[in-house]
């Protein structure tokens, strides 16, 4: 990721996934009271405050699909 600094703190490049469905639209983000939306499948970028909040709630939707399946799995 590129970095670059601004007044509101250090800049990175992210893109996010689109397709035709579900991920097309633009995402809603708010850091600290600071609104943001995000276009998906082009590079933007935004502070690394902001990508942060997105990889966690990556890491997130990771785990509960992991727990989901987990007792699904427990269910059988």
């Amino acid at each position: 990721m590129a970095e670059k600094k601004t007044p509101a703190g250090r800049m990175v490049k992210i893109r996010l996934f689109k397709d035709n469905s579900r991920y097309k639209g633009d995402l809603f983000v708010s850091v600290n009271g600071v609104n943001y939306k995000i276009r998906r499948g082009v590079e933007v970028e935004v502070p690394a405050a902001v990508a942060e909040v997105l990889e966690h709630s990556q890491m997130q939707d990771e785990r509960t699909a992991a727990r989901i399946a987990a007792a699904e799995n427990a269910a059988q």
